[in-house]
């Protein structure tokens, strides 16, 4: 969620599984390719922008290497609630985000 790795393809790249799929809040699917590529021109990537603020944050472990994450959060007064998939590579022991899913909740909607 920080400007400068949302900007950067290459620390992108560090973070998402090579078979990464997302659902975005706007109900496009992004693939690997797609998503490093678009980051660095969408809201949150600029230092001077608006920046996503996380709450709510809970992580279960599904099975071993594999983690669900939960969250809201809010952007320049938009709310979305986010799910995602890390798994843990044992080659280089880190942690890629496999799924992203961003639901957006109206703001009637507690």
């Amino acid at each position: 969620m920080e400007p400068g790795v949302r900007a950067s393809r290459v620390l992108v790249r560090r973070l998402l599984d090579p078979e990464f799929v997302e659902v975005g809040a706007s109900g496009r699917r992004w693939t690997y390719d797609e998503m490093p590529a678009a980051l660095p021109g969408m809201e949150g990537a600029a230092e001077d922008g608006p920046r996503y603020e996380p709450s709510e944050m809970a992580g279960a472990v599904l099975a071993p290497g594999l983690v669900h994450l939960t969250y809201t959060t809010v952007i320049d007064g938009r709310r979305a609630r986010r799910s995602s998939l890390w798994r843990r590579h044992a080659e280089d022991d880190t942690w890629r985000m496999y799924y992203h899913q961003a639901t957006p909740v109206p703001p009637q909607v507690g």
